[in-house]
Protein backbone atom coordinates (compact mmCIF):
# COMPACT_ATOMS: atom_id res chain seq x y z
CA UNK A 1 0.00 0.00 0.00
CA UNK A 2 2.71 2.61 0.68
CA UNK A 3 4.65 1.64 -1.85
CA UNK A 4 1.32 2.29 -4.43
CA UNK A 5 1.03 5.86 -2.46
CA UNK A 6 4.22 6.55 -3.32
CA UNK A 7 4.12 5.98 -6.80
CA UNK A 8 0.72 7.95 -6.81
CA UNK A 9 2.65 10.81 -5.38
CA UNK A 10 5.35 10.85 -7.79
CA UNK A 11 3.10 10.55 -11.02
CA UNK A 12 1.23 13.59 -9.28
CA UNK A 13 4.28 15.75 -9.35
CA UNK A 14 5.20 14.30 -12.49
CA UNK A 15 1.98 15.37 -14.05
CA UNK A 16 1.67 18.99 -12.21
CA UNK A 17 5.54 19.85 -13.22
CA UNK A 18 4.59 18.93 -16.93
CA UNK A 19 1.53 21.19 -17.49
CA UNK A 20 3.42 24.17 -15.60
CA UNK A 21 6.39 23.33 -17.97
CA UNK A 22 4.33 23.02 -21.18
CA UNK A 23 2.81 26.28 -19.57
CA UNK A 24 5.85 28.13 -20.13
CA UNK A 25 6.48 26.88 -23.09
CA UNK A 26 3.31 28.24 -24.90
CA UNK A 27 3.72 31.56 -23.21
CA UNK A 28 7.36 31.75 -24.45
CA UNK A 29 5.77 30.74 -27.92
CA UNK A 30 3.44 33.60 -28.04
CA UNK A 31 6.42 35.73 -26.85
CA UNK A 32 8.62 34.05 -29.94
CA UNK A 33 10.94 33.71 -26.99
CA UNK A 34 12.62 30.55 -28.79
CA UNK A 35 15.62 30.20 -26.03
CA UNK A 36 12.61 29.32 -23.40
CA UNK A 37 10.73 27.16 -25.42
CA UNK A 38 14.03 25.31 -25.95
CA UNK A 39 14.58 24.99 -22.13
CA UNK A 40 10.91 24.08 -21.85
CA UNK A 41 11.23 21.32 -24.67
CA UNK A 42 14.99 19.97 -22.87
CA UNK A 43 12.71 20.00 -19.57
CA UNK A 44 10.42 17.66 -20.53
CA UNK A 45 13.14 15.47 -22.30
CA UNK A 46 15.27 15.14 -19.22
CA UNK A 47 11.93 14.21 -17.07
CA UNK A 48 11.93 11.16 -18.70
CA UNK A 49 15.45 9.84 -17.40
CA UNK A 50 13.65 8.17 -14.56
CA UNK A 51 11.57 6.29 -16.62
CA UNK A 52 14.44 5.41 -19.27
CA UNK A 53 16.43 4.07 -15.76
CA UNK A 54 13.34 2.17 -14.70
CA UNK A 55 12.04 0.46 -17.72
CA UNK A 56 15.10 0.21 -20.04
CA UNK A 57 18.07 -0.27 -17.35
CA UNK A 58 16.35 -2.34 -15.05
CA UNK A 59 16.86 -0.10 -11.63
CA UNK A 60 14.45 0.59 -9.09
CA UNK A 61 14.65 4.52 -8.12
CA UNK A 62 13.51 4.86 -4.79
CA UNK A 63 10.53 7.70 -4.82
CA UNK A 64 12.10 10.03 -2.62
CA UNK A 65 15.46 9.79 -5.25
CA UNK A 66 13.20 9.51 -8.27
CA UNK A 67 10.72 13.01 -6.97
CA UNK A 68 14.38 15.27 -5.99
CA UNK A 69 15.23 14.49 -9.50
CA UNK A 70 12.48 15.91 -11.09
CA UNK A 71 12.29 18.69 -8.61
CA UNK A 72 15.52 19.26 -8.98
CA UNK A 73 15.38 19.43 -12.87
CA UNK A 74 12.73 21.83 -12.80
CA UNK A 75 13.88 23.78 -10.33
CA UNK A 76 17.42 24.30 -12.69
CA UNK A 77 15.82 24.98 -15.53
CA UNK A 78 12.39 26.66 -15.11
CA UNK A 79 13.05 28.52 -12.04
CA UNK A 80 16.73 28.92 -12.20
CA UNK A 81 17.04 29.61 -15.81
CA UNK A 82 13.63 31.06 -16.97
CA UNK A 83 12.15 32.72 -13.77
CA UNK A 84 15.92 34.03 -13.21
CA UNK A 85 15.93 32.38 -10.03
CA UNK A 86 19.65 32.06 -9.79
CA UNK A 87 19.62 36.31 -9.89
CA UNK A 88 16.48 36.92 -7.82
CA UNK A 89 17.26 34.53 -4.81
CA UNK A 90 20.55 34.60 -3.21
CA UNK A 91 22.22 30.99 -2.90
CA UNK A 92 19.73 29.53 -5.24
CA UNK A 93 22.69 27.92 -7.72
CA UNK A 94 24.84 27.33 -4.65
CA UNK A 95 21.91 24.81 -3.27
CA UNK A 96 21.33 23.20 -6.52
CA UNK A 97 24.93 22.03 -6.57
CA UNK A 98 25.03 20.77 -3.24
CA UNK A 99 22.06 18.61 -4.16
CA UNK A 100 23.62 17.80 -7.17
CA UNK A 101 26.77 16.48 -5.51
CA UNK A 102 24.81 14.58 -3.08
CA UNK A 103 22.51 12.60 -5.46
CA UNK A 104 25.44 12.18 -7.92
CA UNK A 105 27.05 10.53 -4.62
CA UNK A 106 24.12 8.26 -4.49
CA UNK A 107 24.31 7.66 -8.10
CA UNK A 108 27.94 6.64 -7.80
CA UNK A 109 27.83 4.66 -4.75
CA UNK A 110 24.27 2.54 -6.10
CA UNK A 111 26.47 1.98 -9.45
CA UNK A 112 29.04 -0.15 -7.27
CA UNK A 113 26.20 -1.98 -5.14
CA UNK A 114 24.85 -2.84 -9.13
CA UNK A 115 28.11 -3.83 -10.38
CA UNK A 116 28.64 -6.33 -6.90
CA UNK A 117 25.80 -8.03 -7.40
CA UNK A 118 26.59 -9.42 -11.02
CA UNK A 119 28.68 -12.61 -10.31
CA UNK A 120 31.33 -12.05 -13.11
CA UNK A 121 32.04 -8.53 -11.55
CA UNK A 122 32.11 -9.16 -7.59
CA UNK A 123 34.68 -8.13 -6.07
CA UNK A 124 35.29 -6.74 -2.54
CA UNK A 125 35.97 -3.40 -1.60
CA UNK A 126 36.32 -1.54 2.06
CA UNK A 127 33.38 0.72 2.60
CA UNK A 128 36.00 4.23 2.44
CA UNK A 129 36.99 2.66 -0.96
CA UNK A 130 33.63 2.68 -2.22
CA UNK A 131 32.59 6.32 -0.56
CA UNK A 132 36.11 7.77 -2.58
CA UNK A 133 34.32 6.06 -6.03
CA UNK A 134 30.89 7.27 -5.40
CA UNK A 135 32.65 10.90 -4.53
CA UNK A 136 34.95 10.87 -7.88
CA UNK A 137 32.13 10.33 -9.90
CA UNK A 138 29.68 13.17 -8.25
CA UNK A 139 32.90 15.22 -8.77
CA UNK A 140 33.53 13.86 -12.48
CA UNK A 141 29.72 14.76 -13.33
CA UNK A 142 30.17 18.20 -11.71
CA UNK A 143 33.49 19.32 -13.92
CA UNK A 144 31.51 17.88 -16.91
CA UNK A 145 28.59 20.20 -16.54
CA UNK A 146 30.60 22.78 -15.98
CA UNK A 147 32.04 21.99 -18.88
CA UNK A 148 28.66 22.50 -20.34
CA UNK A 149 28.04 25.81 -19.11
CA UNK A 150 31.33 26.92 -20.72
CA UNK A 151 30.44 25.32 -23.93
CA UNK A 152 26.78 26.82 -24.05
CA UNK A 153 28.63 30.23 -23.00
CA UNK A 154 31.82 29.95 -25.29
CA UNK A 155 29.12 29.25 -28.59
CA UNK A 156 25.43 30.26 -27.39
CA UNK A 157 26.52 33.53 -25.35
CA UNK A 158 23.60 32.18 -22.46
CA UNK A 159 25.97 33.57 -19.60
CA UNK A 160 25.28 30.41 -17.50
CA UNK A 161 28.99 30.71 -15.86
CA UNK A 162 27.25 33.88 -13.73
CA UNK A 163 29.97 37.12 -13.56
CA UNK A 164 30.67 38.20 -9.98
CA UNK A 165 32.26 41.85 -9.12
CA UNK A 166 35.56 41.69 -7.62
CA UNK A 167 37.60 44.30 -5.72
CA UNK A 168 40.98 42.48 -6.32
CA UNK A 169 42.69 40.94 -8.67
CA UNK A 170 46.27 39.40 -9.20
CA UNK A 171 47.55 38.96 -12.38
CA UNK A 172 51.07 39.25 -14.15
CA UNK A 173 49.48 40.56 -17.64
CA UNK A 174 49.79 43.86 -15.61
CA UNK A 175 53.85 43.44 -15.34
CA UNK A 176 55.20 45.57 -17.44
CA UNK A 177 58.53 43.87 -17.06
CA UNK A 178 56.64 40.63 -19.03
CA UNK A 179 57.97 38.35 -16.03
CA UNK A 180 55.93 35.82 -13.82
CA UNK A 181 55.10 37.93 -11.10
CA UNK A 182 51.81 39.36 -10.33
CA UNK A 183 50.68 42.59 -9.85
CA UNK A 184 48.17 42.58 -7.71
CA UNK A 185 45.52 45.36 -7.82
CA UNK A 186 43.77 46.22 -4.35
CA UNK A 187 40.45 48.83 -3.68
CA UNK A 188 38.72 48.55 -6.86
CA UNK A 189 35.85 50.99 -7.07
CA UNK A 190 34.82 50.90 -10.79
CA UNK A 191 35.66 49.46 -14.39
CA UNK A 192 34.72 50.83 -17.64
CA UNK A 193 34.12 48.86 -20.38
CA UNK A 194 34.18 49.99 -23.64
CA UNK A 195 32.53 48.45 -26.44
CA UNK A 196 29.73 47.55 -29.07
CA UNK A 197 26.16 46.93 -27.60
CA UNK A 198 23.49 46.22 -30.27
CA UNK A 199 25.58 47.66 -33.23
CA UNK A 200 26.67 50.85 -31.12
CA UNK A 201 29.90 52.22 -29.90
CA UNK A 202 29.51 52.30 -25.73
CA UNK A 203 31.34 52.87 -22.48
CA UNK A 204 29.54 50.78 -20.25
CA UNK A 205 31.05 51.88 -16.10
CA UNK A 206 30.48 48.72 -13.49
CA UNK A 207 30.58 50.18 -10.16
CA UNK A 208 32.00 48.52 -7.13
CA UNK A 209 34.66 46.70 -8.96
CA UNK A 210 36.04 44.30 -11.65
CA UNK A 211 34.17 42.16 -13.61
CA UNK A 212 35.55 38.81 -13.28
CA UNK A 213 33.62 36.57 -15.42
CA UNK A 214 32.65 33.24 -14.36
CA UNK A 215 35.52 31.99 -12.86
CA UNK A 216 34.77 32.77 -9.05
CA UNK A 217 31.28 31.02 -10.01
CA UNK A 218 32.85 28.09 -11.97
CA UNK A 219 34.91 27.06 -8.60
CA UNK A 220 32.56 28.12 -6.27
CA UNK A 221 30.07 25.50 -7.83
CA UNK A 222 32.61 22.90 -7.48
CA UNK A 223 33.33 23.70 -3.81
CA UNK A 224 29.72 23.19 -2.81
CA UNK A 225 29.47 20.31 -5.56
CA UNK A 226 32.21 18.64 -3.32
CA UNK A 227 30.46 19.26 -0.11
CA UNK A 228 27.58 17.55 -1.22
CA UNK A 229 29.42 14.80 -2.58
CA UNK A 230 31.16 14.32 0.87
CA UNK A 231 27.98 14.28 2.70
CA UNK A 232 26.66 11.79 0.91
CA UNK A 233 30.02 9.20 1.09
CA UNK A 234 29.80 10.11 4.58
CA UNK A 235 26.30 8.34 4.49
CA UNK A 236 27.04 5.91 2.41
CA UNK A 237 29.95 4.67 4.99
CA UNK A 238 27.43 4.63 7.98
CA UNK A 239 24.76 2.77 5.21
CA UNK A 240 27.43 -0.27 4.52
CA UNK A 241 28.46 -0.59 8.02
CA UNK A 242 24.61 -0.90 9.08
CA UNK A 243 24.45 2.00 10.79
CA UNK A 244 22.04 4.25 8.88
CA UNK A 245 18.80 3.65 6.83
CA UNK A 246 18.59 7.40 5.96
CA UNK A 247 20.67 6.20 2.32
CA UNK A 248 18.50 3.85 1.55
CA UNK A 249 15.81 6.54 0.42
CA UNK A 250 18.57 7.67 -2.26
CA UNK A 251 20.10 4.63 -3.48
CA UNK A 252 18.85 2.81 -6.60
CA UNK A 253 18.71 -0.53 -6.95
CA UNK A 254 18.46 -3.46 -9.64
CA UNK A 255 15.47 -4.87 -9.58
CA UNK A 256 14.74 -8.56 -8.72
CA UNK A 257 13.43 -10.74 -11.74
CA UNK A 258 10.14 -10.75 -10.92
CA UNK A 259 10.63 -7.14 -10.66
CA UNK A 260 11.43 -7.19 -14.25
CA UNK A 261 8.84 -9.21 -15.21
CA UNK A 262 6.25 -7.26 -13.93
CA UNK A 263 7.85 -3.85 -15.77
CA UNK A 264 8.01 -6.03 -18.72
CA UNK A 265 3.76 -7.01 -18.77
CA UNK A 266 3.47 -3.29 -18.03
CA UNK A 267 5.12 -1.81 -20.79
CA UNK A 268 3.54 -4.80 -23.01
CA UNK A 269 0.06 -3.40 -21.54
CA UNK A 270 0.54 -0.14 -22.50
CA UNK A 271 1.61 -1.32 -26.19
CA UNK A 272 -1.40 -3.14 -26.69
CA UNK A 273 -3.75 -0.44 -25.22
CA UNK A 274 -1.93 1.95 -27.56
CA UNK A 275 -2.28 -0.74 -30.70
CA UNK A 276 -6.37 -0.58 -29.60
CA UNK A 277 -7.00 3.31 -29.64
CA UNK A 278 -4.99 3.56 -32.50
CA UNK A 279 -6.99 0.34 -34.50
CA UNK A 280 -10.34 2.53 -33.05
CA UNK A 281 -9.29 5.71 -34.33
CA UNK A 282 -8.53 4.03 -37.38
CA UNK A 283 -12.37 2.33 -37.61
CA UNK A 284 -14.03 5.26 -36.93
CA UNK A 285 -12.57 7.01 -39.43
CA UNK A 286 -13.35 4.63 -42.09
CA UNK A 287 -16.70 4.13 -40.62
CA UNK A 288 -16.89 7.86 -41.35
Amino acid sequence: MDMKKSKKRVLTLYVVLRVIVVAFMVFALIQKNYDNVFLCILTLLLFFIPAIIDKKMNIKLPSVLECIIILFIFAAEILGEIQGFYLKIPYWDTILHVINGFIMSAIGFAMIDILNQNPKLHFDMSPMFIAFVAFCFSMTIGVLWEFFEFGMDTFTLMDMQKDTVVTMISTVDLNSDKVNVPIVVKDITKTVIDGTVNGSAQSIVIEGGYLDIGLRDTMFDLIVNCIGAVCFSCVGVLYILGRSRFAKSFIPQMKTQSEIEETKREIEKKKNKYKKNIKGKKNEDKNQ
